[in-house]
């Protein structure tokens, strides 16, 4: 195969330009430096009129709803699932790992629930409280000024709270709760468990001539056209084009980092979708952001004579000690919000309560902790809406359902009575849970794919168990009925499938020993100075909380290290 070679010399090339990319982008092109910015799928902006998808009511939906189809992405905004065509992974013995992939300018943050929470001080060194896992390198106070930076740059509601391991920041001001959402507190508080206002970085007021304000759509899954929630694409990179130092590069799979023969990297393989034909780009650092599984990919398939065992793999731990958070759900109905007057009760694209975790571990059967999400309220039905009226039976005394007017009263008269509860938890990283090469299968483009192995430990099980049991707890403390049966043992007490909740961490952990770690603390190859990983394959750990926000503030960080290393010409 003839590759075709980049004359142009950049500064850094960024492979994949989610939260990460986005972020490595925005500060190094402001910095002065230029930057090719590679992405695996096609140019996106929610604001496109061609792509625009707010405002539309479920009908209008192409596949009326398919999910099965697409994922998190009904409509035409999201282009990735969790299979995807001609791009195939595989999974060693009983394991089933679900890996999702977005294939978009602005990857998954087009569609994640913008849930922004700091790690604490506890989660950077949890080893030191329960013996599990390993420390981070670094320490809250040594990422609090990036938060800090990341707060007001990008712009997260919600309250000081004071809490010892839910850091507080320079939030907006929170949206107020709606109706289940006090139901649940009510019941919550009942039992002792906390409930705060939530964090995401959606705006509830000014922010900056470039972005919008929320108008209470409750759309933020498909993106937003008035840049009021966080995407990577209308945050990040758009701002960072009217420098006029970021050339991007869409549809382009990149295959391999390449080097030279100091085994240092001069550049980045791609195959361009569109004519099928292979290309390479230079430059002074490679800077890998394409998701934690993707660019272990990346590093595992860029084999060299330096470099037998995949870049950065001297030390075998590249793909090792993949975590992803724990799930686990239950839902309930709620007869006190029957036969409710209806009223636009839309909201956030996402919960305007939610708990942190408050257990004492010392206590409990498992180590580490969940923070609880809660789902309800009388938001716009989708294509499909319903129940299960064999259940609802159960619980009413009649028939409910059937055609007609019938069905016309008993859905308004059920409307906002639902409520759901999901758990998302710590895992704890395993050097035995990975993701590998597979040596027998290759995707549409000729590159060997990845292939998994992940198993749950009882640690994970018991967690899913207290979600579980505590779900239906503060549902009885609230008046309401659980929905389905209690999940047992055999069914893992309710937890979801590793992967599932696209937490995916810890492929590329950084650290201080190069014998059991990929990337130092500025998350900074051991193996080669000019490359750096900006996802979250870097974390030594998982925590309670969702992954972005610390990634937004990881990437800021290693990317001002990278362009004062560069001025200095240290790499």
């Amino acid at each position: 195969m003839q590759i075709k070679e980049s004359a142009k010399v950049y500064d850094a090339i960024i492979v994949g330009s989610g939260a990460g990319g986005g972020m490595a982008c925005n500060i190094l092109a402001n910095q002065g430096l230029k930057v090719a910015l590679v992405e695996a799928g096609p140019f996106f902006d929610p604001k496109d009129p061609l792509t625009q998808t707010q405002l539309k009511w479920p009908w209008e939906s192409p596949r009326r709803g398919a999910g099965s189809t697409r994922a998190f992405g009904d409509y035409d905004m999201s282009y990735g699932d969790w299979e995807v065509d001609g791009e195939p992974y595989t999974q060693k013995d009983d394991t089933n790992f679900m890996w999702w992939r977005s294939r978009m300018l602005g990857g998954r943050t087009n569609h994640w629930g913008r849930i922004s929470l700091r790690f604490g001080p506890k989660d950077f060194k949890h080893k030191d409280v329960d013996g599990l896992g390993e420390n981070w390198p670094i320490s809250y106070e040594e990422i609090k000024p990036f938060y800090d930076k990341l707060d007001k740059k990008i712009g997260v509601f919600g309250t000081k709270e004071g809490i010892e391991n839910e850091p507080d920041g320079f939030f907006l001001p929170p949206p107020k709760p709606r109706l289940h959402e006090l139901y649940y507190a009510k019941g919550a508080k009942k039992l002792g468990i906390p409930v705060i206002p939530s964090r995401l970085s959606i705006l509830t007021k000014k922010l900056n001539n470039d972005r919008g304000v929320c108008f209470y759509c409750s759309q933020c899954n498909r993106s937003c056209n008035a840049y009021a929630d966080f995407s990577s694409g209308s945050c990040l990179i758009f701002p960072a084009q009217k420098s006029g130092q970021v050339d991007l590069y869409t549809n382009c799979m990149v295959r391999s980092v390449t080097t030279n023969d100091e085994g240092l990297a001069t550049g980045v393989s791609y195959i361009n979708k569109e004519d099928k034909k292979e290309y390479t780009l230079r430059g002074k650092t490679v800077i890998l952001g394409a998701s934690a599984c993707s660019s272990a990919r990346i590093l595992l398939n860029s084999k060299s004579k330096q470099h037998p065992n995949g870049l950065g793999n001297s030390s075998d731990t590249v793909g090792r000690y993949l975590h992803d958070s724990t799930g686990a759900g239950r839902s309930a109905f709620i007869p006190a919000l029957m036969d409710r007057k209806i009223y636009n009760e839309d909201g956030t694209g996402g919960m305007h309560l939610y708990t942190p975790w408050w257990g004492d571990n010392k206590k409990l059967d498992f180590p580490r902790g969940y923070h609880i999400e809660v789902w309800g309220g009388m938001g716009m039905p989708a294509y499909g809406f319903g129940w299960n009226t064999t259940e609802m039976n159960k619980y009413v005394g009649g028939a409910v359902g059937g055609y007609g007017d019938k069905l016309r009263d008993d859905v308004k008269r059920f409307f906002g009575a639902f409520i759901g509860m999901g758990g998302r938890g710590e895992s704890i990283a395993k050097y035995e849970n990975r993701c590998e090469l597979d040596p027998n299968v290759v995707d549409q483009f000729g590159i060997p794919v990845l292939r998994f192995n992940y198993q749950w430990s009882d640690y994970e099980r018991l967690q899913a168990k207290h979600m579980t049991e505590t779900f239906d707890e503060i549902t009885h403390a609230m008046g309401g009925i659980p929905m389905g049966d209690l999940p047992g043992k055999e069914q893992d007490y309710g937890l979801l499938a590793p992967g599932q909740i696209i937490h995916e961490v810890g492929t590329t952990r950084m650290g201080d020993d190069p014998k059991t770690s990929v990337t130092n603390k500025y998350s900074q190859l051991h193996d080669a100075k000019n490359v750096f990983v900006v996802d979250a394959g870097v974390f030594t750990s998982q925590a309670d909380k969702n992954c972005t926000w610390t990634i937004l503030a990881l990437s800021m960080r290693t990317s001002e290290y990278i362009a004062d290393q560069l001025k200095k010409q240290n790499i």
